[in-house]
């Protein structure tokens, strides 16, 4: 197996277990070699080693061997600090040794003390700002200032793919900007569970609660990884103390506020909610058509001459509503499946090349759910949203439900005239522009309708 074939099977790894646990299991592996149908892997401790054999070795050898049949068995050697790993068999497997316990302070601290790696991607210049995040942007850019410590922790919350870790990582790297002299740990709850673990073993306690306390700025990303870990909790109870003594600044993430987080002590809990909680809320339709606009501009770089017809983007944004990556990620396959067959990105070709994501997302939102929000919104019945009175208190809440069918489904306007009492499609037609009209004019149909988009696409 050759290291560009290791780099593809990483690759694969990534995208299989997720951010977290490649970051912590697999990015330490340094590929050494193979020979004699095993593939050998330098590890930094037995400890390290055991646990990927017990937990990825399965999977591990499953990719390798996809790739190369020759090899039947991953071995895992560990190495001494500071010597060079080499492409063929070692003659004698050292004794093996526990990671540096501290590091001095230098000018690249925001990913040092062998936290995760920051990607190069995640910056505030590429977060894009909009009312369900711009709280949650702001704070993370004030603690980013690096000043007196104002609020701690700062504690970040939200779903999958809502900014969470962007935020963390742009933290960093504008921290690494502003003040390279701080010592900025950046990790998951996990890697401080496996670190905490592997210092009871190695009996090095001593050892991490010094490098834990030497930073000046510890960010701990999916910190419920911890609940329910009582040995684990409680060190972090410590560490968390420690650095509150010394005024030095905490930034911790979660899928979830701190109350709601099952089998966290109640210390930590209350720790977590004594500085500044915030929400990262889901997109909103103008954020992820900013997002969208803004990748946008990226690709079309990256494909120079590749067109995009009008419409796409405001349909992506209106369809794919569960999260960023996925949207992201839409859009990265629609651009890379038209530069390869050759033609501009249009309707025909979007909806094809997006089936399964867009086939997923209409069941999210159906014409029926729309027009049962829209009317006990307005406290009407639903025989009087979609019946044949046309006075304004029925009207209106009738236009909003037909504006809201044409952004949030794929039903042609024909379809979405037969449930509102059999109407022909150009009265639905004339009911959407008449709404995208008032949206600029009138702030209560804005508001109201942003209220009743958000409600549908939680």
């Amino acid at each position: 197996m050759t290291k560009d074939q290791w780099g593809t099977i990483r690759d694969e790894l990534h995208q299989t277990m997720g951010a977290n646990s490649f970051q912590s299991w697999i990015e330490p592996l340094i590929y050494i070699g193979s020979g004699d149908g095993i593939a050998r892997f330098q590890v930094p401790t037995n400890f390290f080693g055991n646990y990927v054999s017990q937990n990825y070795g399965d999977l591990l050898l499953s990719k390798i061997t996809r790739c190369n049949p020759s090899i039947r068995r991953v071995v895992f050697d560990t190495v001494a600090v500071g010597q060079d790993a080499v492409t063929s068999k070692p003659q004698h497997a050292p004794e093996p040794v526990a990671a540096p316990a501290v590091q001095t302070k230098s000018n690249a601290l925001a990913d040092t003390l062998n936290g995760s790696p920051l990607d190069k991607r995640f910056t505030f210049d590429t977060f894009v700002v909009g009312k369900p995040n711009e709280l949650a942007h702001a704070a993370a850019r004030r603690v980013a200032e690096g000043g007196p410590v104002t609020f701690n922790p700062l504690f970040l919350y939200g779903g999958v793919g809502l900014g969470k870790t962007h935020l963390m990582h742009a933290i960093a790297w504008e921290l690494r900007t502003r003040q390279p002299h701080l010592n900025v740990l950046n990790l998951s709850a996990e890697q401080f569970m496996y670190r905490f673990v592997q210092a009871l073993r190695d009996r090095k306690m001593m050892d991490f609660k010094e490098l834990f306390r030497s930073v000046d700025v510890l960010m701990v990303d999916d910190v419920q990884f911890i609940a329910g870990k009582d040995s684990t909790q409680e060190e972090f109870f410590h560490t968390f103390n420690a650095l509150v003594d010394q005024h030095k600044q905490i930034i911790i993430s979660a899928d979830r506020a701190p109350d709601e987080i099952k089998d966290l002590e109640n210390r930590i809990r209350s720790r977590l909610q004594s500085g500044l909680v915030v929400d990262l809320h889901p997109t909103d339709y103008e954020l992820r058509l900013g997002i969208l606009q803004s990748k946008s501009e990226m690709y079309s770089r990256m494909y120079p001459g590749l067109e995009v017809e009008r419409g796409i983007l405001e349909f992506l944004a209106a369809r794919i509503v569960s999260n960023v990556r996925i949207l992201e990620g839409a859009l990265t396959r629609l651009f890379a499946f038209a530069s390869l067959v050759g033609k501009p990105i249009s309707m025909d070709l979007t909806q094809e090349c997006l089936t399964d994501i867009l086939r997923v997302s209409e069941r999210k939102v159906s014409i029926e759910e729309i027009q049962r929000k829209v009317a006990d919104h307005y406290l009407i019945r639903h025989s009087d949203l979609v019946g044949p009175k046309r006075v304004r208190t029925f009207a209106r809440p009738r236009q909003i439900a037909m504006y809201l069918c044409k952004q949030l489904t794929t039903r042609s306007l024909p379809e979405i005239g037969r449930h509102f009492g059999g109407r022909d499609h150009t009265t639905v037609m004339h009911g959407v522009k008449r709404i995208e009209e008032l949206k600029k004019l009138d702030a209560q149909i804005a508001e109201d309708v942003e209220l009743l988009r958000r409600s549908l696409e939680a």
